[in-house]
């Protein structure tokens, strides 16, 4: 087909399909907003409803001749340097599920690092693919993790050669990235694909001082979020297909297994524009965003108590490759308080919105979106913060552990704890027992404990004393943590 990034097939459509005066004598039931409650009119617009119709019978005719989704699918593979992409509305969620299950099958191994996100933790459960844990490296000082080194990847490898593929995540919430180049080349050596969770890595693609872009390193498959660092709308997902290893249409089938027979157009709509926003002026616009951000963190910097993680606190030996600067992760640690306080007081007294949070940190997130007017305001809340400290102390304490404290053995594949009988005894008691459920502090989303995992005491003391202090554990069957869900012991 022709590249023409001026074009963007999927709003073209819907255009041409407004124009048209189209009468649906199909779904969705509002047609075209008519149907809908006034009061969701007014809450949510008409435009939202009018952009709302079938992609299969609406957007396009009913065995899709227009080729609408193909055309958008295609030119968004030539703006990220892809040979095949595929369009997701069920967020990256769907979409790593659907390329775990294109490498691994019930039963098989796939190399998993270990600070994967929850839906990665999902594909196991509903797969059956035996994970194979790769070790992040572990900084103890500021107690993160950033994605596993190449060498732990050669490792994991050696001692298990039949492991069908590694998958890690990069960059992190926190904007650290792998070297992915060398983790590739680790997975080819052994013609083994790899898959890279890049959900927050949109924006990587366009400009040459962000961290490499996977499908640029040797990944074979990418997965990443346009609604997180792009202007997709929520759920907005695509993964991107390199090379010979991974047959497209069974990556397109494993896709549909997942996904859903009815697709939202508006978010087709959303990453579409999106690829169009950046193949016209990507570079310009994450430019932008660039010196607007290096502005952002030296005013931050001078602010008492608050410590910018940079490049220096994130790279090097032991640490990670590369690093992204739009991440503004702000080290709150001599505030003697936790980032879930300082959350909620900019919240409630500012009206903002911090993105990641932790026991010593706040994050703000900066896109090409962001300008001199949001960003002051960002500046006025902390500053104000940190005149308020004060009224944020004494916070209670996290016994956050060591790093070999929060590795736990695994006693059992995941699916087989997670669907095993269960009962729910008091976190005190817990120590010992196999874990049948996730429990993950979000955001970020990373799980703690996973099912088949066997408890240990200072991670269920972190959790506890987690949620005394703020966090939040929302797939926990009990969010507050009374009780935690175990294997059943066969003799109860």
């Amino acid at each position: 087909m022709l590249i023409d990034h001026s074009k963007a097939p999927v709003l073209d459509a819907l255009a041409r399909y407004r124009e048209s005066a189209q009468v649906g004598f199909s779904p969705p039931g509002h047609k075209q907003a008519r149907g809908a409650d006034p009061a969701v009119r007014a809450v949510l617009g008409d435009a939202v409803f009018l952009g709302d119709v079938l992609a299969s019978g609406g957007l396009d005719d009913h065995r899709t001749k227009g080729e609408v989704l193909t055309r958008a699918e295609a030119l968004m593979a030539d703006a990220v340097h892809a040979d095949h992409t595929f369009f997701s509305t069920c967020g990256s969620s769907l979409s790593v599920k659907a390329a775990m299950l294109t490498v691994a099958a019930h039963g098989q191994k796939l190399l998993v690092g270990r600070d994967a996100h929850k839906s990665v933790i999902a594909g196991l459960i509903l797969s059956g693919i035996e994970p194979v844990w790769v070790e992040p490296q572990w900084d103890a000082e500021r107690h993160l993790a950033h994605a596993p080194s190449p060498e732990a990847y050669e490792e994991a490898f050696r001692g298990h050669p039949d492991a069908r593929g590694a998958l890690v995540t990069s960059p992190t919430p926190y904007g650290s990235a792998a070297d992915l180049k060398a983790i590739a080349e680790v997975c080819h050596r052994r013609s083994r694909p790899l898959i890279v969770d890049e959900a927050w890595g949109a924006h990587l693609p366009f400009h040459r001082d962000l961290p490499s872009w996977a499908m640029d390193a040797g990944a074979d498959i990418c997965v990443t979020s346009i609604h997180k660092m792009g202007s997709g709308i929520e759920q907005g997902s695509v993964f991107h297909l390199r090379g010979d290893l991974i047959d497209p249409a069974t990556l397109s089938s494993r896709a549909d297994l997942l996904g859903t027979t009815s697709p939202s157009v508006l978010i087709y709509g959303g990453i579409d524009g999106w690829r169009r926003q950046m193949a016209l002026r990507g570079h310009e616009l994450m430019s932008a965003a660039l010196d607007l951000a290096a502005s952002v963190r030296e005013s931050i910097e001078a602010i008492d108590g608050m410590h910018v993680n940079d490049e220096k606190d994130f790279c090097g030996p032991g640490r990670a490759a590369e690093f992204d600067p739009l991440p503004v992760v702000i080290d709150i640690e001599q505030l003697e308080t936790t980032g879930y306080r300082a959350a909620d007081w900019l919240r409630s007294h500012h009206h903002i919105d911090m993105h990641l949070i932790d026991h010593r940190r706040i994050s703000a997130q900066l896109t090409h979106a962001d300008d001199t007017e949001t960003t002051t305001r960002l500046l006025e809340g902390l500053r104000d913060l940190a005149r308020h400290a004060d009224e944020l102390r004494p916070a209670p304490v996290v016994a956050v552990p060591d790093p070999a404290e929060l590795r736990m053995d695994q006693a059992s594949l995941p699916r087989d704890a997670y669907f095993a009988a269960t009962q729910d005894v008091p976190w005190q008691e817990a120590e010992g027992r196999v874990a049948a459920e996730m429990i993950t502090p979000y955001p970020p989303g990373i799980p703690a404990v996973l099912p088949g995992e066997r408890l240990t005491r200072p991670v269920l003391t972190y959790l506890r004393s987690g949620v005394d202090a703020g966090m939040n554990l929302p797939d926990a069957a009990d969010t507050s943590l009374d009780t935690v869900r175990v294997v059943a012991d066969p003799g109860h």
